[in-house]
C-alpha cells in the first residue's frame, strides 16, 4: 500500500520504518527540515535496536522516504497515518496543536478519498474533530474517513512491538475503511480489536492508567513490606502466579516515568474534570509515584544525613533500560533533589548522557559505572542497564569514599551486596536499611 506518515518521532518513525520493511511504499513527512535532513543521511534520531538497519533496508529498496513536503506526501498515499507530538499542558490537558495543524494541512492538499488514521495518543472525542477539521478546510468535494489507531509501542522494543502487537485497534465510523486498514496491519499479526472511534481512542488511555496505577501499587506494598519485614520480590511473584493478576507490571523501585504513562494520565484525570467526574484511583497512583521517586534519596539521608558536599554517583539516567529517553525520568527529580540539598553529582549512562546533559549541565558525566563510583559517598542505582547488572562489584566497592549503595530497582541479591562490605539499601526487601557487616 502507498502510506505517508506524517510525524518522524518516535512512534511515526517505528511505524513508517516498519511498513516500509513489510513491502508498502512509505513517505515520511516531518516539518523539521533538520529531522528530515538528518533521516536523509541515515542518521537514526532515536536509540531503538534493530531500527537503523531497517530504515537502511527500506531507503536502499525506494520504498522509504523523508520530506518536509505535506502535499507530496498525501499525494502519494492511499492512507494517512498522524502521528505527531500531543505534550501535556500546564494543567494537564493535552496540546492538540500539531493534531490539528496535520488535520488542516492534510484538507489543503487532498484531492481524491483518503483513509486518515490518528496514531497520536489523543483524548476522547478526537476523531469527530478531526473529522470537523477536514471537512471545512477542504478545498474540493472528496470523500475520506477518519480512524483511531492508538499506539501500544514500548520504548527498548517498539520495532519487536510493532512487528508483533498483542492486539491492533481500529476504531472506525466505516466498516470498509477499517478493513482496509486491518489487510496493512495482517503481515504483523494480533488480534485485531474493531470499535467506534471514542472507545478506541479511550483504550489507549485506560490502558496506560491500569499500567501506571499497577506500578503505584506495588510500590505503595514495597514500603509497607519494609516496615514489617516481608519481601517485596517474594510477595510479587506471590502475586503474579495468580492468573487474574499476572506477573508483569509487579516490579518494585523508584517508580515509572517516560514520555507515556505520566502525560497519559494527566490527559485522562483531565478527561474525567471535564466531564465531571474524578478518577480517585488514578489520582492516587500519580500521587504514589511522585513520593515513590524521592525514596531513593531519603534512603541516601538516613545513610549520610545531611548531603550538603557529599558526592552522589547516579548509575542510569534514561527512564528505563534500552532507550535513550530521559523524559520525566525519576533521575531526574533525584539529582535535582540532591543538588537541591548541597549534594555534587556524578552519573553515567550507556546512551542518554547527552540528552541529560542539555537538562543537567551542573551534573559530572562519566564514561562508565566505575568512574563514577571513584571517591562517591554513595552510589544509586536508578535504571537497570545490564550493564550495571553485569558490575564487577569488589572493584566498584574499592573506588567509593564510603560504599553506600541505593539500589532504586531491586538488581542485587541483599546478602551478597552485604557480604561484600557495601551499606545497602533497596526497595520493600524485608530490611531494606542493611548496613555493611564490621
Amino acid at each position: 500500500m502507498k502510506l505517508c506518515i506524517i510525524g518522524t518521532g518516535y512512534v511515526g518513525f517505528t511505524t513508517g520504518v516498519c511498513l516500509a520493511y513489510l513491502g508498502n511504499n512509505v513517505v515520511c513527512v516531518d516539518k523539521d527540515m533538520k529531522r528530515v535532513g538528518m533521516l536523509r543521511k541515515g542518521i537514526v534520531p532515536i536509540h531503538e535496536k534493530g531500527l537503523g538497519e531497517l530504515m537502511g533496508q527500506g531507503v536502499s529498496a525506494g520504498r522509504l522516504q523523508f520530506t518536509t513536503d505535506l502535499c507530496y506526501g498525501v499525494a502519494n498515499s492511499e492512507i494517512i497515518f498522524i502521528t505527531v507530538g500531543t505534550p501535556s499542558l500546564p494543567d494537564g490537558d493535552v496540546d492538540m496543536t500539531a493534531v490539528y495543524e496535520a488535520a488542516e494541512g492534510i484538507a489543503e492538499c487532498m484531492d481524491d478519498y483518503r483513509i486518515i488514521v490518528n496514531k497520536s495518543t489523543v483524548p476522547v472525542g478526537t476523531q469527530k474533530m478531526v473529522t470537523g477539521i477536514i471537512s471545512e478546510r477542504l478545498k474540493k468535494d472528496v470523500g475520506f474517513d477518519v480512524l483511531s489507531n492508538p499506539e501500544f509501542l514500548r520504548e527498548g522494543t517498539a520495532v519487536f512491538d510493532t512487528m508483533h502487537p498483542d492486539r491492533v485497534v481500529i476504531g472506525a465510523d466505516n466498516p470498509e475503511a477499517a478493513g482496509v486498514l486491518a489487510r496493512l496491519y495482517k503481515p504483523m499479526g494480533g488480534k485485531v480489536l474493531f470499535t467506534d472511534p471514542e472507545s478506541a481512542e479511550m483504550i489507549k488511555y485506560a490502558s496506560n492508567a491500569f499500567l501506571a496505577t499497577k506500578i503505584s501499587f506495588i510500590n505503595e506494598i514495597a514500603n509497607l513490606c519494609e516496615k514489617v519485614g516481608a519481601d517485596v520480590t517474594k510477595v510479587a511473584l506471590g502475586m503474579g502466579l495468580d492468573s487474574r493478576i499476572s506477573p508483569h507490571f509487579l516490579k518494585a523501585g523508584a517508580g515509572y516515568g517516560g514520555s507515556c504513562f505520566p502525560k497519559d494520565i494527566r490527559a485522562l484525570i483531565k478527561t474525567a474534570e471535564k466531564n465531571g467526574y474524578r478518577l480517585k484511583i488514578v489520582e492516587s497512583a500519580v500521587e504514589v509515584n511522585r513520593d515513590q521517586r524521592l525514596r531513593p534519596v531519603e534512603k541516601l539521608k538516613m545513610s549520610l544525613g545531611s548531603l550538603n558536599g557529599k558526592t552522589v554517583g547516579i548509575l542510569g539516567l534514561s527512564f528505563k533500560p534500552d532507550t535513550d529517553d530521559i523524559r520525566e525520568a525519576p533521575s531526574l527529580d533525584i539529582i535535582r533533589e540532591i543538588i537541591g540539598q548541597g549534594g555534587r553529582v556524578k552519573a553515567c549512562d550507556p546512551v542518554a548522557v547527552s540528552n541529560a546533559r542539555k537538562m543537567l549541565p551542573e551534573v559530572k558525566y562519566c564514561d562508565d559505572a566505575y568512574s563514577t563510583a571513584e571517591g562517591a559517598d554513595a552510589l544509586i542505582l536508578v535504571t537497570e542497564w545490564q550493564q550495571y547488572k553485569d558490575l564487577d562489584l569488589k572493584k566498584l566497592k574499592s573506588l567509593m569514599k564510603r560504599p553506600v549503595f541505593i539500589d532504586g530497582r531491586n538488581v542485587y541479591d541483599p546478602d551478597a551486596m552485604t557480604g561484600l562490605g557495601f551499606e545497602y539499601h533497596c526497595i520493600g526487601r524485608g530490611n531494606s536499611g542493611r548496613v555493611r557487616k564490621k
